[in-house]
This record gives structure tokens, sequence and C-alpha cells, in this order.
């Protein structure tokens, strides 16, 4: 979401980078850039001018100017004040979700926003990583009785997850929908109670008077707005609403991961004062992430983002396969099934393009490849090759041959081409392994470091 910005600071910021020595109208000029780029970012004007007058104020100090480093003192205040506007530090108390589960249990959530923001499936993704990552015992329930068949998408969201669901009594009105879910929270024994609330295509009174009074009934711990990041300056109008009426608590922002300009993100902890707790980021149910700021920040500026990188493979990357291999490349051994493997990880982790985005500096990397038109599928493509092949052919490449090949490319739905490429693939990776075999540890941690930075022979090439 954020691209189209943080590729506009990096060609403001590289050209202060170049410049040994900075003038005042050096930065004025570098921060009028900076304005124009989170404007067209759609970031509200009043949040703009404060931004830029914040960062003016420190970075046309004589300590910025006469520093030995002078333009990266102005990256340094501007993501210093970039972390501000979108909240700071993660307050203490909060669990790994951003949401505070601290109040007696069941603790009432209580969600809240416009029709299509993504309410009911972002309900029903907080309800999976609680009961996933926190072990809480979740229970949903459906208030949304305008929307035809709301509450048995929320029924079906919650067999497909696992998550208790509120049974539908037909005809029954959302206040006494919540006044059945806190009962059958406390007798069930659960730990969270969902509410996932009726929405309109806008703010009106008719919503609110219901969302208000079904806020009376549950006494909700937390009430969580879900806003659309691809609607703009109207998500943070939308924001100010509801949070005037219902004091929300927290922000969960759905389709990060679209082609949305980001202001609705910068701009929100700014007008509202509440914290972004959740984004969503994919249409999978477990698509979901806690909202960092510092980490966000980073994204934007082309930092990359290490921490979640190396969380991620945390949670894809399973142990005993990583020690399986570990223990075969120290022996220099690399068949098929060790690749696909690798294959399989990378994709679990979002491909090529998942794993570059939250690695610094790869800002103009990555658009060379979109120049490229590189296609992510040929992952899925060289999985589909060695399923094709048989058990020996897997251990053994070196038998196959013309015919083999063929086979392969036919079972596969390829080309003999495309077989020829992972098996050169592979023989590139397998010599890799072997070479790294004989470094003995320290040195194969130094030739992984080295193939970071020079770029793996076995990574697919499209």
């Amino acid at each position: 979401m954020f691209e189209n910005l943080s590729g506009k600071l990096s060609d403001v910021f590289e050209r202060l980078k170049r410049r040994g020595a900075l003038s005042e109208s050096d930065v004025n000029e570098a921060l009028r850039e900076v304005r124009v780029a989170l404007l067209e970012a759609d970031v509200a004007l009043p949040v703009v001018k404060s931004f830029i007058d914040s960062v003016r104020a420190k970075a046309v100090g004589q300590d910025v100017l006469r520093s030995v480093t002078p333009g990266q003192m102005v990256i340094k205040i501007v993501f210093d004040h970039l972390v501000d506007m979108l909240g700071g530090n993660v307050e203490a108390g909060e669990d790994a979700t951003g949401i505070d589960l601290a109040a007696v249990a069941p603790v009432p959530i209580l969600m809240v926003g416009l029709q299509g923001s993504g309410k009911t499936t972002s309900t029903a993704k907080i309800a999976l990583r609680l009961t996933n990552k926190e072990r809480k015992k979740v229970l949903m329930a459906s208030l949304d009785v305008h929307r035809p068949a709301a509450q048995e998408q929320l029924k079906i969201l919650g067999e497909q997850t696992g998550v208790a669901c509120l049974p539908i009594v037909p005809g029954q009105m959302p206040v006494d929908i919540a006044k059945r879910a806190v009962q059958a929270a406390k007798l069930g024994g659960f730990d969270v109670l969902l509410l996932d609330t009726a929405g309109r295509l806008h703010v009106d009174e008719a919503l609110m008077l219901e969302v208000a009074a079904v806020r009376e009934v549950a006494q909700p711990h937390e009430v969580l707005l879900v806003a659309d990041s691809l609607t703009g300056q109207d998500a943070v109008t939308v924001a100010k609403a509801f949070n005037e009426r219902l004091g929300v608590t927290g922000i969960v922002l759905t389709r990060v991961d679209g082609d949305g300009r980001g202001g609705a993100a910068l701009s929100m902890r700014a007008v509202t004062g509440k914290p972004i707790k959740l984004i969503g980021v994919g249409e999978k149910i477990d698509a979901i992430e806690p909202f960092h700021p510092q980490r966000i920040a980073q994204r934007i500026l082309g930092m990359g983002d290490i921490v979640s990188l190396v969380e991620k493979a945390a949670e894809t990357i399973e142990k005993e396969e990583a020690e399986r291999l570990a223990a075969r490349v120290q022996k220099g051994q690399f068949d098929l099934d060790d690749m696909a493997s690798q294959l399989k990880q990378l994709r679990k982790m979002g491909g090529m393009s998942g794993v570059m985005n939250l690695l610094p500096g790869v800002g103009k990397i990555k658009q060379q490849m979109a120049n490229a038109n590189i296609d992510e599928s040929v992952i899925k493509r060289q999985e589909a090759i060695i399923s094709s092949m048989t058990r020996q052919e897997r251990k053994n490449p070196k038998i196959i041959h013309a015919s083999r090949k063929k086979r392969i490319a036919a079972g596969s739905g390829t080309s003999v081409q495309d077989v020829n490429k992972l098996l050169k693939q592979h023989l590139q990776m397998s010599d890799m392994m072997k070479r790294m075999s004989k470094l003995g540890q320290k040195g194969f941690a130094r030739s992984i470091m080295a193939g970071m930075g020079g770029g793996f022979p076995g990574l697919p090439k499209m």
C-alpha cells in the first residue's frame, strides 16, 4: 500500500544523502517534496502541516546542518516523527494482537464500521488469531440483521476456523442478540466475546443509535472501528464520526495489501488520537497482523522490516524440517525433495515479493522486478515439476534424460525448457551446498550472508 509514497520519499532522501553539506534552503526544498508526497498519498492536510512543521523545526537546527552526515540526520528526524504520527511505541499491557484483554472474562469487544469495510471477515480473523496465538476461548456473535445473510456469513467463517458462533434466532433484534451473547459467553466460560454489528453505506443517525444501544447492553472493553484503507480521506471522516459517538478505542485497517495510497493509515491515528491496532494484509483468514508504527515507518522510508521478516519465517518454517535440511547441507546433500521444501517455505512467506517487501534498500530492485514482468507463479510451476517426478528421479536427478523430461513436462503442464531450467537451478544450489559443507559452521554462515548480498544462484529465475 505504501509503495508509491515510499518510492517518492526514497528519491528525496537519496538526493539529500548525496550532498556533503546541507543549507537551510536544501532542507526546506526537500520538505516541500515530502509535503507533496504525503498529500498525494491522501494524508489529511492538517496532519501533513503539523508533520512538516515539527520536522522543519528540528531539521534546520545547527546540530543537523553542521553534522558530519546532515542527510542521515534529516532522515532520522523524519523517521522519528513518522513513528509518532503512526502511534509511537506500543502501549504496555497490550497482548501480541494489540488488543487489550486486561478485563474480567468474558471480555466484550464491539466491532463497528461501515458496510463493506470488512467487519465480519475481520471479526473472524481476530477470533482465529486470539484462539491460536493467545490460546483464548472466543465466542463470535453477529448483530447484523439488516444485510442479507450477514449472520450466516459469520456462522460459516466460524465453522471454517473452528471458533464458536452464537446460534442464530430468526427475527431477534440487535440489542436482544447482544444480551443473549453476553449471557452465553458467561455460561460457556469464554474468555472473549466478539460482537459484529451492522453497518451502513454511510454514517447516519439510525446506525449510530443502534450501535449505541448495543454498546449500553454489552459494555465493551474495546470498541474497534474497522475501516477500509482504500477509502482514503473518507475513512478519516468516518473514524471521527464513530469516535465522537461511540468512544472508539482502536482501529482495524483492512485491505492494507491493496493499491491504496496509504493516507488513511497515516492520518487516522493523528486525527482520532486512537491507535491502529491491527491490519488486514490479505484475503486468507489468517492474514491479519498487529500494527507496529516503527516497523511501518521503516517500510515507508525503505529501511525494510527485518523483525517482521524473522517473525514470519519463525511462523512458517517448520523447526524439524529446518534442522533436517541443515544437517543434510552440512553433509553436502541437497536433492530435489529438499529444493521442493524450500520452494514451499518461500511461497508460504509470500513469495519473492513478500520477502523483498521486508528487506531494506530493495525499492529500486522491486521496481526493476516489476518492469521485468517477473512471474511469481513460477514457484508453483517448479513445485508442480518436482511433484511430477518419481521418487527415484527426485533423489537422483542425473537419471532424468530426454524421454523422462517430456513425461515430467506433460505431467506438470509445463515445457521441457522449464524442466531444464529447474534442473539447472538445482545443480547450482547443490554445488553451492557442497562448497558450504567444506567451510565448517563459521564459513557456512559467512557464505549465507554473502549469498544474501549477491543473490543465491538457486532463487527462482523467471
